[in-house]
This record gives C-alpha cells, structure tokens and sequence, in this order.
C-alpha cells in the first residue's frame, strides 16, 4: 500500500493511502474525541465530535470519515476546533436527562467524560422535561433509556453489522428521532438475543444490564439460605486486567474477595466446563458413531442460542442437548453438591457471575429447572462484580490469594479457555482425542482453532484413517455467514463451535467497558496462560468430575446426567412479539 506524508498538529506522519485523519492522529499520538465511531467498521461522522480544521477547507471535516491526502495539514486543537466541539457536546447534552450522577455508567459515560474535558458544567439548552418513551425494563438482560439516547447510532450498528441481529433501528424524524425495537415493541417481544453488546458500546447509559446485585446483597443478608457463587474463566482475566494482575494470581485473589463479599462457598465454573467436556464429547462421538444429526453445535452460549432459535430453528436438533457450563454448576450444586452436604435445594441459592448478560436470560429459561426450582438464582455481570467491590471498600491490592471450595471448585486448563473463541472446541477435542487414541494431544494439535480469525477450521484425523472436519466462529455476523454455507451445502462440518460475541466471553457484553479487538486478545492471552500454568489440563482428569461420575452421575450420557446436565431448546418467531399475530 503506497504511503502518504501529512502533518497533525505540526508533527510529520506517514501514513497508508486510504487511511482517514483520525487514523493519523492516532499515529501522532494525539487523541481526537468520538462518540459514533466504532473501530472496523465503515464510518458515519454523524455525532461530530472529532471533527478538525484542515489547512485550506472552509469547513471543519469529521476525521473519523476523512480520507487523509498527501501533504495535508491537519489541526486537532484550534480555538475554531475547541469552540465547535463544545457546541456539539452542548447540543447533545440539550437532549440528554442531568441523570449522569446516578446512571449505571457513571464515572465511565463517554458523553460525561467529554462534557467535562471540555470544561462544561451545566447545559446551555434544555429541551422540554415530557418522556415521549418511557424506560424499558421488559429484558431480563438489558435495560433501555431512550431519552438518554444521543442518536450516535453505535448500538444499531454493533446489533446490525457485527451481530446480524437488527433487534433496534432508527425511527422519527427531526426531535422525534428515537433508537427503537420494530413497531416500538418492548425489548423483550423482539428478536433480541441479549448479547450486550449494544450495552458495551452505548457511550451515554441509554443501554445497560438489568442490574441483579440488589437481589444478590438480600441472599448474602438472609441468614437462612445457603449462598454459592460461582465465577466464569473470563471474569478473572477480566478482574485482573482491570486491577492489574495476571493469570493465576487474579484468579485466587477473585476467590478471596467473593467469600469477603459474604458467600458461604466459592465455586468455579471452569469445574462445570470439565464437566460440559465430559458429555458433549461424548455427544460427539455417539453422533459420529450412531449417525445422529450433524454438525454437532455448541451450546454454552446463550445469546447464540436464541438467535438460532430465531433465525435457524430448523438446526435445533443439531444443538448439543448439554447445558451451559453456567446452568450445570446451578444444577449440580442443587443435587449432587446438596446431597452431598445434607442441604435441602430450596436453602440453595446459587449467584453467577458472568461476562454475559445473555446468561441472565438463560438463568431464567423454563427449561434451566432441575430441583423443583432454578438451577441459577441470580447473575451478575464482571462489572456489576466490579461495583460491589467498590461498594465494600475492597481493596484488590491488599487481598491475599485464596482457593476455591472443593466438590465444585476444581477444573483443569481446558476449563480455563471455554472463555476464549475456540477454547470449547480445543478443550472437547483434547477429551476426544483421548477417548479415541488413549492418549492426550500435545499443544499443537489444536492451534487452529486458535486466534481471532472470524471463522477457523480444523480436521481431526480418527484412528482408522478418516477425518472428522470443524468449525469455529465467534460473533453472530459471523456465525450467520457460516451457517448459511452449511444450510446451503456450501460447508460440511462434524462439530461447530459459536460464540455469539466477538472474541468468545471475554469479549461478552457484561465486561468493563472499553473493549476492542486488542484487549479481548490479550483477555484470552490470560486464559491460555492460566491454562499453562495448571497441572492438569485435560478435562477427563479432572479428579472432581471423576468423582462425581462415579458417586452420582454414573457416565457420560447416562439417564442420571440427561436428568440433571441436558435440556432442550424451542423454535421462535423471526421478526415479532409470539403473543400477537403480526408476520
């Protein structure tokens, strides 16, 4: 690609052709304000925030969709600059409620943070105090404003272009425009997966997770319940990039500041993943073996799958029937782990805490009821976890390293990569390799599966010689792209696996905010470190799911594990509400 030489502020930079000037202010290490763009994806310029003065134009130009040319000179920092951006930002605020104090984003509002760098203090315009739309609680996973909403469009683009989902649209005209579900239907009767993703992107808190926390602090005051919590691999690499530790480190000083927070047990999801391992590997080899509905498709992530039960219902069976790591703890705690401790299930109150906020949907399904109640009780979000540390005044520096309680706490390094796009498939491979040869796989068998690539494929070649070929693929654009290969012929897998955020859980929708590409890489860099760093790290050595089989569940694929770690899943409507008759 041929280089280009402009300046930024009187600093030279070379750049590539086709490269816009937010680009090369990125390169020059001054950093222009945005509000509407989002990295990798076609700009719109439409919030004008970042808008600067080039030497020679009339005008002061979006440099988010600028092209650069060469020999341009560029200033980021100009009195006409300055004076335009607060304008903006004031009309912006003119339209947006004086709730920032008390939001759910506070102290992490793009529109707050701006507003202040820019020195404002309080709105120059008011638009009238009547709310045309009232908030929308109707989503177990996400709550939305829209008189928070500043039209930057972020969240229509993410649910459109990156998810394929367009569960929200623009509507109205002038002062009447809104971000609305189709027919200004609540939330909830739309096609909505519950991803989040709209949530971590939305720059004002006109989007934000259904808090759960309230609920979780009366468990934890109820001296008449039993409290567990557990805690899935993404929210320890997430705790520890925001903290400032590593691996395993972040990992124990998580389990030490959730029993400070008040619960009885600690237990770890990465265990339940073992345990996901355990059947759906063995789901595979049965298919393989006995003919069943190819390509086997993971299950574990809720958000993918009600876009399948959306938009690829004839698929349903090809879902493996295991429940996600999440709902097996819920349901193993509830039996096994109850019996074990002579603890009625209804003393049980079981608390996750997810990267996901499509997990609070899935705690709620129907069909997550194993002991006469819900396997899950309440889910929390990594930074809804971040907020009750801060509400307690804990101090992550000064806490010391702890463990996780046993029965439901042990798990392996294929536990520790479910978190990562492609760790599901390389932690059931590893298993399947072992069932098939006897022996485990070295490191490298797997490495294709690897990586941020939006689909990688694999072939795994089977003692008599044949091969068994697979998918993985991370984002719901993504998995609609793939998905519509196989329904057309186009592809053929024996096993599929789908995350339906970018980057797999560590890039979920209830992690902190800020994320992009780079991050949920290094995110999962944490994750295969931890993995390293275990002893065990194949998830049908793992000496507690061993047990487990042999004291309660019997095998894999047992009556006894069908009863308690399968479920099933149900086709819904494309477009609308079910309750109505609209097509």
């Amino acid at each position: 690609m041929p280089k280009i030489n402009v300046t930024v502020n009187g600093r030279p930079v070379e750049i590539e052709q086709g490269a816009t000037i937010l680009d090369a202010a990125k390169l020059a290490q001054v950093k222009v304000p945005t509000l509407c763009h989002i990295e990798g994806l076609e700009p719109t310029g439409s919030c004008r925030i970042c808008s600067v003065e080039v030497e020679g134009r009339r005008t002061l130009v979006p440099s988010c969709a600028e092209p650069a040319t060469d020999g341009m000179e560029i200033k980021t920092n100009t009195p006409r600059v300055l004076t335009a951006r607060r304008q903006m930002l004031q009309l912006l605020l003119a339209n947006h409620p004086d709730d920032c104090l008390y939001c759910m984003r506070a102290g992490d509002c793009d529109l707050q943070q701006l507003a202040q760098d820019a020195g404002i203090r309080e709105r120059a315009w008011r638009r009238g105090e009547h709310r045309s739309h009232p908030v929308d609680r109707s989503s177990p996973s996400v709550v939305r404003d829209p008189e928070k909403c500043i039209l930057c469009g972020k969240c229509v683009r993410v649910c459109d272009e990156i998810q394929g989902v367009s569960a929200i649209d623009h509507a109205g005209r002038g002062f009447d425009s809104y971000v609305l579900p189709a027919f200004d239907d609540e939330l909830a009767s739309t096609v909505c997966v519950n991803c989040g993703q709209c949530v971590a992107i939305c720059p004002t808190g006109a989007l934000v997770e259904r808090s759960d926390l309230s609920r979780v602090w009366r468990y934890l005051a109820d001296e008449s319940l039993v409290t567990v919590v557990q805690t899935a691999p993404a929210v320890r690499a997430a705790l520890g990039l925001v903290y400032g530790f590593s691996g395993k480190d972040a990992e124990e000083r998580m389990a030490t500041a959730l029993k400070q927070m008040g619960f009885d047990h600690v237990f770890d999801t990465q265990y339940s993943a073992d345990l996901t391992i355990m059947e759906e590997g063995s789901e595979l080899l049965k298919r393989i073996q006995d003919g069943g509905p190819l390509p086997l498709i993971t299950s574990c992530s809720p958000g993918w799958i009600k876009f399948a039960e959306h938009f690829y219902p004839e698929y349903l069976d090809n879902l493996s029937t295991c429940k996600s790591p999440q709902q097996m703890l819920g349901a193993m705690a509830k039996t096994y782990w109850a019996e074990k401790m002579d603890i009625p299930p209804e003393s049980i109150r079981v608390v996750s805490v997810m990267p996901c906020t499509a997990k609070k949907f899935e705690a709620e399904r129907p069909e997550m009821e194993t002991s006469g109640g819900r396997d899950v009780d309440a889910v929390i979000t990594t930074r809804e976890l971040i907020r009750a540390f801060a509400e307690m005044g804990l101090d992550f520096d000064t806490v010391e390293p702890g463990e996780f309680d046993n029965f439901l706490g042990s798990s392996t390094g294929a536990g520790a990569i479910f978190g990562a796009t492609g760790g599901v498939a390389e932690a059931a491979l590893r298993t399947v390799f072992n069932l098939l040869t006897g022996e485990n796989p070295g490191p490298e068998d797997f490495s294709a599966v690897r990586g941020s690539d939006g689909v990688k494929e694999i072939e795994l070649t089977l003692p008599d010689g044949s091969t068994v070929r697979g998918a993985v693929t991370h984002g719901l654009g993504n998995a609609r792209r793939l998905m519509d290969q196989v329904a057309a012929g186009e592809k053929e897998y024996a096993f599929v696996e789908i995350m339906a955020c970018p980057g797999g859980c560590v890039g979920g929708g209830g992690q902190p905010y800020g994320a992009d590409t780079r991050r949920t890489a290094e995110l999962a860099g944490e994750l295969y470190k931890i993995d390293e760093e275990r002893v065990i790290r194949f998830s049908h050595e793992n000496p507690e799911v061993q047990r487990a089989y042999e004291e309660y569940l019997e095998e894999p694929l047992s009556h006894k594990s069908h009863e308690i770690l399968h479920t099933h899943y149900r086709g819904r409507k494309k477009y609308t509400s079910e309750d109505d008759d609209r097509s």
